[in-house]
């Protein structure tokens, strides 16, 4: 007969077997279970997409949407931390202890005048002139909030350690907050960082992404009022220093890279015609393919502002507003979140849905070629010579952390892009079905780096490789505020008129059907020019 000591000891043993953790030998079992975790709560993701496709709240001013996300995070057991970096609507999320540490991140900010009923493919504002989500920032939340919820449940019942953070882009289309999010040590902890955007396909990339690295910066200048028909002379226009800084600027265009892009608007133009502007500016981008070159671009601006100061006696300030780092991305990260996209593939898209697709692609004037049916490849860095492009601040995030952008399809392909037209697919079956397949590739690409560390491990080798020749130098310095007070007017003035619109997903199972819109709805006929 055993002795008791070696009964213990055997119980001991069977008993630390049961409990013990997943490892990297348990990853094919775990993955399936994650993937089909996140399929399970499609519903919680329509309601998330629905939900903040109705606030279509713009950058700096995300009130109802922050508060909404942080409610549904806090429901499920994060911890959250807001009105981080000095930035009102910005927040990070974490559950779980331990390493690795796995970042989850998606813009969630809206676009001017691109209020639109979902569903409908032609322009049909919800609030006339009001912003609305014309870029899909809607959706990405969701894609992370589920996915990370379907891994969660796995990490809990297995006993698998590590932390999942999970964060906001907010005003992305300011380019506006992730340098200050950096800057304020917000990302020092992190391992990796996923970050997801909408798309009509899916997609991820390594290496150096397309596109330009952006500085944002408001010059202003400062002079003295006087009647502009009784004594002009008295008066020193702020508005001439404006429009002799833009004169140098066009002119000098000719002789800049073909790469380089910048732009500009009036921010402030002077008051009214008779009072001599005492106080003007103007908002440029400059953007540029690498730090060096944007940073050549600014300190020229800031010479042309400080040129025409002098020749209008005025007096010129700048102020960084935004900030954005050429994008490059993690190969390791890329492979294993293209790997599981390969697993999951596009969602089965109904008739309506590509009827809805063919129909705004009519009403735009591109080709009918419905919604995307076939699987693409992985992207790999990007081709010379690069020309330049847009810009994202998820660039910053790239050369802090180990970092790639996962696109999912949720949005119909031929859109303009910040655009009414783009804000048509964004709350309907085509935008939840994108996202629930987006959301299964996170909550697989989650059970990857928590119970692989050599992926981790190799992250952090391809990012080492990545840093060893240039080191992040952000052009915004320690003192530059975030830009809080943009949109506020803007946002404050259309506001109540969009509250009557907010989804209430306690009286009605989807946002069309509290809308009363019939799924599709085209029109029939030529477009009207």
């Amino acid at each position: 007969m055993p002795s008791l000591k070696r009964i213990t000891a055997l119980s001991l043993l069977s008993f630390a077997v049961l409990i013990a953790p997943a490892t990297a030998q348990d990853l094919e079992t775990l993955r399936p279970v994650a993937d089909q975790g996140a399929a399970e709560r499609a519903k919680l993701a329509q309601v998330i997409v629905d939900s903040v496709f109705s606030f279509g709240e713009l950058g700096f001013q995300e009130v109802e949407t922050s508060r909404y996300l942080t409610g549904v995070l806090r429901d499920n057991g994060f911890e959250v931390e807001e009105g981080i970096a000095g930035i009102p609507t910005a927040w990070m999320a974490r559950w779980g202890s331990g390493s690795p540490v796995i970042a989850l991140g998606s813009d969630i900010d809206g676009i001017p005048k691109a209020s639109q009923k979902p569903g409908v493919a032609y322009f049909d504002p919800l609030v006339e002139g009001a912003p609305g989500h014309g870029e899909g920032h809607n959706s990405g939340q969701a894609v992370i909030i589920v996915g990370a919820l379907a891994a969660k449940e796995v990490m809990e019942r297995e006993g698998i350690p590590g932390t999942i953070v999970i964060w906001p882009g907010v005003a992305e289309e300011l380019l506006a907050t992730k340098a200050w999010f950096i800057r304020a040590g917000y990302f020092d902890d992190i391992d990796i960082n996923i970050f997801t955007h909408v798309a009509s396909d899916f997609g991820v990339s390594w290496g150096q992404g397309r596109g330009s690295g952006l500085v944002s910066v408001e010059y202003t200048f400062e002079g003295e009022s006087a009647h502009s028909a009784g004594a002009p002379w008295r008066g020193r226009s702020a508005l001439d220093a404006v429009e002799i800084m833009n004169m140098a600027w066009n002119v000098k265009r000719e002789h800049l890279r073909l790469p380089h892009r910048s732009h500009y608007v009036i921010s402030n133009g002077g008051d009214q015609p008779n009072v001599v502007p005492q106080l003007a500016s103007v908002w440029y981008y400059f953007r540029e393919l690498d730090q060096p070159h944007m940073k050549e671009l600014y300190e020229l601006g800031n010479t042309m502002a400080e040129a025409a100061a002098a020749m209008t006696s005025t007096k010129a300030s700048w102020r960084i507003l935004g900030h954005a780092y050429p994008r490059h991305f993690n190969k390791p990260v890329a492979e294993a979140v293209w790997a599981n996209v390969e697993r999951v593939g596009l969602p089965e898209w109904s008739e309506a849905d590509q009827t809805l697709a063919r129909g705004l692609q009519r009403e735009l004037g591109v080709e009918e070629r419905g919604l995307v049916m076939e699987l693409g490849r992985m992207g790999g860095p990007a081709p010379e010579p690069r020309l330049g492009g847009f810009s994202d601040d998820i660039g910053d995030i790239s050369w802090k952390v180990p970092t790639v952008t996962m696109r999912y399809p949720s949005n119909i392909p031929g859109g303009p892009g910040h655009h009414w037209a783009n804000a048509v697919a964004m709350a309907t079956p085509i935008a939840h079905k994108g996202v629930t397949a987006g959301a299964r590739v996170i909550a697989m690409t989650l059970m990857d780096l928590f119970l692989d560390p050599s992926l981790v491990a190799a992250a952090k080798d391809y990012f080492a490789e990545q840093t060893a020749e240039h080191q992040y130098s952000p052009l915004i310095g320690p003192n530059d505020p975030p830009a809080i007070h943009l949109n506020k007017e803007r946002m404050d003035a259309f506001r109540e008129a969009m509250r009557p619109f907010y989804y209430d997903p306690e009286r009605y199972d989807t946002y069309l059907e509290q809308l009363g819109i019939e799924y599709p709805t085209v029109r029939e006929g030529e477009p009207e020019n």
